[in-house]
């Protein structure tokens, strides 16, 4: 991408990372009206989420290194592209089959989160460096915020295909700005695509995360939930071993075991888990009729608007990062965060009666997300080896992603866990 022209390489970069989380929230509140116009099952269409958690889990790292080794800018672009055939491929979709092949192809665009960060190290001065990857990390954290307040009024005025639809246009300009103008990273790495590695990647991430998301209708005790997670403890242990035999690993083991890598991996998950917990939870719990003893009886987009504050509180926390990290430090800003998104889960636990008071509970959430997740992507950056940025990178968020999982899942075990008379949770 252009040296002379770095903000279009920012809103290139920002662009794709903001629609891709988008594509990530947009759907779960859509979900009822996507089973109800094809004419399917609500186990079959959870496999519209499924299939994209499966590929975006596996593509996030393999795709971060492939930019690693043949170059960030030709990877991105070719990411791009693949998304924008997937968002046309599900807008189009005739059926459902089709429509989870799409989420299966868009989950491709998982890579323009480490392939993003590994651009700016390449094409900005070491001192903007953390401003940078903390301004992306907030505009990235927005999109997944767009993408919740924005589906309920999306499906209610248009159809469910605009969601897909409106991407479409974001990530198509998007990647012909980034051919037009864009100039190759002149950064490789040595060594070539470990294809053993990443196979064993993916399979032990598809044995871990695809029971965490069908134990719900397959049963916590059922032999296909307890074989996954056996299988996946096997493969994650031939899969250590493999990439610590190679040559040219696809995920350097020595870089995981940094302190400052491994530390910060550990909160994607705690992070991760928190973030998916309070968006399967929240809706949810707003939407519910008050005569359950809880909830305001809100619709869709209502309750997309309580959560507002979330997003803007982290969008502008995230970019206020940026600015103190030089003064205070990234691991003080994480500590930040995290006691700020605590503060407001213990808000929203112990006051809940109240529109407002769930929105500055979610507020204050949101301001400790957005100083997480911008510190967490400082500290990788700044912590590993230009060449394994991609890499490093991409394998924070797929943890954050299995963090994800685990929280959505126990959140709806405790939820409907016990039920009243009417079906709905105490």
């Amino acid at each position: 991408m252009p040296r002379t022209s770095t903000r279009l390489t920012f809103a290139v970069l920002a662009a794709g990372g903001g629609v891709f989380f988008m594509l990530q929230s947009l759907i779960p509140p859509a979900l009822p009206t996507i089973q109800h116009a094809l004419h399917t099952s609500q186990s079959t269409v959870t496999w519209v989420m499924t299939a994209y958690l499966l590929s975006a889990s596996v593509c996030t790292p393999i795709l971060g290194r492939v930019g690693d080794l043949i170059g960030r800018k030709r990877t991105l672009v070719a990411v791009l592209v693949t998304v924008a055939v997937g968002c046309l491929l599900a807008a189009l979709a005739p059926n459902i089959g089709v429509l989870i092949a799409a989420r299966v192809v868009q989950g491709v665009g998982s890579a323009v989160f480490p392939l993003s960060f590994s651009i700016v190290r390449d094409e900005f001065a070491s001192a903007e460096v953390p401003g940078r990857v903390s301004t992306l990390s907030a505009v990235i954290a927005a999109g997944g915020g767009v993408g919740v307040v924005s589906a309920g009024s999306i499906v209610s005025a248009l159809d469910f295909r605009w969601l897909f639809w409106i991407p479409i246009a974001v990530v198509a300009l998007t990647a012909l700005i980034a051919v037009r103008y864009g100039s190759e990273s002149p950064r490789r790495a040595a060594g070539t695509i470990n294809w053993l590695g990443a196979a064993l990647l993916s399979a032990w991430l598809v044995a871990l995360l695809l029971p965490i998301t069908q134990a719900a209708a397959w049963g916590w005790g059922s032999a296909r939930v307890i074989g996954l997670f056996a299988a996946a403890v096997i493969l994650f242990a031939l899969w250590l071993y493999a990439e610590a035999r190679s040559r040219s690993p696809l995920i350097d083991l020595r870089v995981m075991r940094l302190p400052a890598v491994w530390t910060t991996n550990t909160a994607a998950l705690l992070f991760g888990a928190g973030l998916s917990a309070l968006w399967a939870f929240l809706p949810g719990f707003v939407q519910t009729p008050s005569s359950a003893g809880y909830g305001f009886g809100a619709s869709v987009t209502a309750a997309g608007l309580l959560m507002l504050p979330m997003l803007v509180a982290s969008f502008c926390s995230g970019v206020l990062s940026g600015w103190l990290e030089p003064v205070v430090g990234a691991k003080a800003l994480l500590t930040a965060g995290a006691a700020l998104a605590a503060l407001g889960c213990a808000g929203l636990a112990l006051w809940h009666d109240e529109q407002w008071q769930v929105a500055i509970a979610a507020g204050v959430f949101g301001l400790g997300v957005g100083l997480a997740f911008a510190s967490m992507a400082n500290l990788i950056v700044g912590s590993v080896p230009a060449d394994q940025t991609g890499a490093a990178t991409g394998m924070n968020a797929n943890i954050r992603t299995i963090g994800g999982s685990i929280g959505t899942a126990v959140t709806s075990v405790l939820v409907t866990g016990r039920l009243q008379p009417s079906g709905l949770p105490y």
